[in-house]
């Protein structure tokens, strides 16, 4: 009987192996040899045997069925395999591309998916070819294999490309050049279009991400690859400091010569006609080119636009012949039309942006060339300074004609690039002698210098830029340029194709947010778009900026700090208030210099939370685009919008509780918060506590200033703060403060601070103690600083930042400088109130408090925090606990009180909470009696910000509660949570106290002053008989 599988026979059926027609040929042994050595195998090799048919018949378990074509069907098939393992690696390297830089349309992944189309097909066309000619199950299978995994690429990449094509095409046809043809525009724009399709679409599958930067015009994202470029290039290049002839001296001095004709290049601008001065920034041009005005023997007239940056604005401080400020461009063609143009002195400068900072209108850059041909008076000339940084950023600006370019233009390349932090001032030659006036030189910009017996010296004629750039230059930014060109051309393709990129989207962003309605049917946002500008003329008017404010229902304004602080929690990154751009600024919002100072007067400050004053916001929010921006951040913007600041609700009123007098409440925990933004210290039930009028007793009487600036530090930027936890020892008279995170080699994790005033009596001298200027909260204090050095390591080795302790007031005892700042809702402050609330509103009189932020003492609700953690947990969030409001009094209503009573947010109508103790008599529970109540006014509601993000036991950052809030908790625009207390110190006789389990009652109004025998005179804050 024959075995068929026996591996040392082989089949009846199959040829025999010794057959010359199946013999491979010497060239054929090479491809085949397999990794396993014959003589190893069981299997009895025949001599006659080919090679091949030894090893296949190895792997398929003995038999010895010889391959029955060629080697070039070998070869194809190898091919094939390989074509297709390529194509995964391709896929894979544009998904990494694209997911790590969400770079939206880089023309190195669209170059990539190109290859991955190609690829496909011929390894389809290869395996379909091998697999029709090939009898052999064994290569048949892979092939199989092969064809399968070709067609599910195919249908990816075509479902990829049809997905990126619905929203490229769209924009492209809008601005097509062949606008009367539009089947042109589809023929032209077809096959590069499939494939920007292709590579946007595999951004926003692959690109998505928990982060969402919307400031490119603040400063563009730097890409991963430019910063391995330049650090490659450092890592091999020898580069010293170009003032001198050593090798690597004159290598720098080659390479940075090369890069400023790549500026040039860059900007289309002839190098007979302009030179490159290297600069820190625009401003550093602005700068450079103001002192050479300003020296002048006579001064210099200065014109600008009103859409001018704070730095243009600026120079009107040095022009000693008079300045104007232009309000409109009309204003600008007529002083342009003017053919005599009258100064006091005879130079000028006009200076205007080429795109403005905030909303991205972009102004007429003829109008430099018009400066240059005006008929000036005799010996009078007026020169011209454009800002184009932010213009440059994501559009091509042509100085190829020198006639018609501005004079001066300063412009900043991590605008463009992300990095170097390198700016660059271009200038006419014929308009640099102007600059020769400077009067500072430095060194690398004169030929030789004598100081002794004489002073003269002999500035470098060969170039301006030799005459102006003192000093060293920065060698490493400036190279570092180079690898930003070679990068941002090989992702971004040319500087044209970012303008065309960034206007579709800008466009795409504004008609979402203008379509952005209430669900009465009210506008959400208020655009700041100048008439003359479009977001559909492809960037011709408007850089890919969008400058607005925010409604809610009622028509009013939304925060924009409380915007920014939600969009900071979602990890979003945009950019709020006056924008550097006070011109612009007080136009569109309709500021007159009246209001301004008012504002100011008001307490309006550069990047505080004073957004909105006199039913006016004093900002706007602005989100800029770039090369990077995808099509997926605008549908996440215009989602984060929708979900927290577009109400559904078609009625605009606000329902308010009507209920006044309040019983069944009481006093659950007592926090003092010694150190400002540290842990707390929950005073023991049993203790009744010392209330003043500042506060608690020992509340927030310390805080951490950094030892640079002097400034407070916080929680939300320190959250590591929240583990220094406090133990007030009154018997000890010591503060112990104990560290509940991991404690570093050789740290401490506890010390002992003196409760004392004086800290002499503690064995410190009286100059352990130091007073120095501090700000807290925007407040100027004046604190005394622990000068021992055990404390302030202590802090400052387990913060990794350097600061120390300081104690306020000053001198421990005298009064506050600093006062509460009360957020009254529309229905406290009588908006919407009853008339019998209005008669008792309280006094709002300055209050004194010391470190807190707003006001003396802060009280949370139970009830109000428990219905706050119902709707978390509905939408599967984590549960807030009531340490994260940092609270001094947590009342909560009687758990005895039947289902269904519980009276959240009830504290929101209270105008007074009146505390009162129980005590009991010689031992005896059964027999108490009612201490003196303590009377506390309500000042108004807490604001809250992202810091109640901060776990108070563990220092992470979460979400919640702040996205609740901002969805359920928002009036006028802002967030709040708890209520702001203060003392009534008329209406409480002898030392106010207070103790955990003391019985609440909160007083709404008149009638409720008149159940709890006061009458409206006590009720308003009077003296009491």
């Amino acid at each position: 009987m024959t075995d068929s599988s026996s591996p040392h026979k082989p089949s009846s059926t199959a040829p025999h192996p010794a057959s010359p027609k199946l013999l491979p040929t010497e060239e054929t042994t090479p491809l085949i040899l397999s990794t396993t050595a014959p003589t190893l195998s069981p299997v009895a090799a025949d001599e006659n045997t080919p090679l091949i048919s030894q090893n296949i018949g190895l792997a398929s378990g003995g038999s010895h069925t010889p391959p029955t074509r060629s080697k070039s069907i070998y070869v194809l098939t190898l091919l094939s395999l390989i074509f297709s393992a390529v194509i995964i690696a391709l896929i894979g390297a544009c998904s990494i591309i694209t997911g790590l830089g969400n770079p939206g349309l880089p023309w190195q992944v669209q170059n990539c998916i190109s290859a991955v189309i190609v690829l496909t097909i011929v390894s389809t066309l290869l395996s379909s070819f091998n697999l029709s000619r090939l009898r052999s199950s064994h290569l048949a299978s892979p092939l199989v294999v092969n064809l399968i995994l070709d067609f599910i690429i195919s249908l990816y990449l075509l479902a990829l490309g049809a997905s990126g094509l619905a929203q490229v095409m769209p924009g492209y046809l809008r601005w097509c050049p062949w606008q009367g043809d539009r089947d042109r525009c589809l023929r032209q724009a077809l096959p590069a279009r499939i494939l920007a399709g292709i590579a946007l679409g595999t951004a926003i599958v692959v690109g998505s991400s928990d982060s969402l930067y919307l400031d490119h015009a603040g400063t563009t994202l730097y890409p991963k690859s430019l910063i391995d470029e330049f650090s490659k290039d450092m890592m091999s290049n020898l580069l010293g400091n170009p003032h001198s002839s050593s090798p690597s001296s004159q290598r720098s001095s080659q390479r940075i010569e090369r890069i400023r004709m790549r500026v040039l290049h860059f900007l289309k601008a002839d190098p007979g006609d302009f030179d490159v001065v290297f600069v820190a920034n625009a401003t550093a041009g602005v700068k450079l080119v103001v002192d050479s005005f300003a020296a002048h023997e006579r001064g210099f007239w200065y014109g600008y636009h009103r859409d001018a940056h704070t730095s243009l604005v600026g120079v009107r401080e040095a022009a000693k012949g008079g300045s104007h400020c232009f309000r409109t461009d009309q204003e600008v063609e007529q002083w342009l039309d003017n053919e005599n143009i009258r100064m006091e002195t005879d130079l000028g400068l006009f200076a205007y942006p080429a795109q403005s900072n905030m909303n991205g209108r972009r102004l007429p850059l003829d109008w430099s060339g018009r400066v240059h041909r005006l008929e000036r008076c005799p010996d009078s000339h007026i020169f011209t300074l454009l800002d184009a940084a932010a213009f440059v950023s994501t559009s091509s600006l042509d100085l190829s004609d020198a006639i018609q370019a501005p004079d001066f233009t300063v412009l900043s390349f991590y605008k463009i690039f992300g990095f170097p932090d390198l700016g660059a001032l271009i200038i006419r030659k014929e308009a640099g002698h102007i600059l020769r006036h400077r009067k500072y030189f430095g060194g690398g910009t004169v030929e030789i210098v004598s100081c002794l017996e004489e002073n003269w010296h002999v500035k470098k004629e060969n170039s301006l830029h030799e005459q102006l750039e003192d000093g060293t230059l920065p060698i490493h930014s400036i190279i570092a340029l180079d690898s930003a060109f070679n990068v941002h051309q090989q992702l971004f393709g040319s500087i044209d194709q970012v303008s065309s990129h960034t206007a579709y989207l800008a466009s795409r962003l504004y008609d979402g947010l203008t379509a952005l309605r209430h669900g009465n049917g009210s506008a959400v946002c208020v655009m700041y778009k100048d008439v003359a500008s479009s977001y559909n003329d492809g960037g011709r008017t408007q850089g890919p900026v969008i400058a607005f404010n925010l409604r809610d229902n009622r028509g009013g304004w939304v925060s924009n700090m409380e915007v920014e602080k939600l969009a900071g929690i979602k990890n979003f990154h945009l950019r709020s208030g006056s924008l550097c751009n006070p011109g612009g600024i007080a136009s569109v919002l309709g500021l007159a210099p009246w209001e301004m100072k008012r504002n100011f007067s008001a307490g309006q400050r550069c990047d505080n939370e004073i957004d909105t004053i006199g039913g006016k916001p004093t900002g706007v929010l602005r989100v800029s685009l770039g090369a990077m921006s995808t099509l997926q951040d605008v549908h996440m913007f215009l989602e984060f919008l929708l979900e927290f600041f577009v109400s559904k609700e078609r009625s605009a009123a606000q329902t308010i509780s009507k209920r006044y007098s309040t019983n069944g409440f009481f006093v659950e925990t007592l926090t003092i918060y010694p150190i400002k933004s540290c842990g707390g210290w929950r005073i023991p039930e049993e203790t009744s506590w010392i209330v003043k009028p500042e506060g608690l007793a020992w509340d927030r009487e310390w805080c951490l200033v950094h030892q640079g600036s002097r400034t407070a530090l916080s929680q939300k930027r320190y959250p590591r703060m929240a583990l220094f936890k406090p133990r007030v020892d009154l018997f000890e008279g010591v503060l112990h403060v104990r560290y509940h995170g991991p404690i570093p080699p050789k740290a401490l994790s506890e010390i002992r601070i003196p409760l004392s005033e004086d800290p002499s009596v503690f064995d410190m001298s009286a100059t352990n103690c130091t007073q120095y200027n501090s700000r807290v909260c925007g407040d100027g204090i004046v604190t005394k600083t622990y000068a021992l050095s055990t404390i302030n390591e202590f802090f400052s080795s387990l913060l990794d930042v350097p600061c120390s302790l300081v104690r306020f007031p000053a001198s421990g005892l005298g009064p506050s400088s600093r006062h509460f700042k009360a957020h009254l809702q529309p229905y406290q402050n009588g908006q919407n109130g009853s008339p019998a609330l209005l008669q008792a509103m309280p006094t709002l009189a300055p209050r004194p408090i010391l470190l807190s932020n707003e006001s003396p003492i802060l009280t949370v609700s139970r009830s109000s925090l428990n219905r706050l953690n119902e709707i978390i947990k509905q939408s599967s969030g984590k549960a807030a606990s009531a340490e994260v409001f940092r609270a001094n009094i947590v009342i909560a209503e009687d758990p005895s009180s039947p289902s269904g009573t519980e009276q959240p947010y009830i504290e929101d109508t209270w105008l007074y909470m009146i505390t009162t103790s129980t005590k009991s008599l010689n031992n005896d529970e059964s027999t108490t009696s009612r201490e003196e109540p303590t009377y506390f006014e309500m000042l108004g509601p807490c604001r809250r910000c992202q810091m109640v993000c901060v776990d108070q036991s563990t220092a992470e950052k979460n979400e919640e509660p702040f996205v609740t809030l901002a969805k359920t908790r928002r009036f006028d625009g802002k967030v709040f949570f708890g209520q702001h207390t203060g003392l009534v110190t008329n209406l409480s006789r002898g030392e106010a106290r207070i103790r955990a389990g003391d019985e609440v009652v909160g007083v709404s109004g008149g009638e409720d002053c008149e159940l709890l025998g006061l009458d409206k005179k006590m009720a308003s804050g009077q003296e009491v008989d």
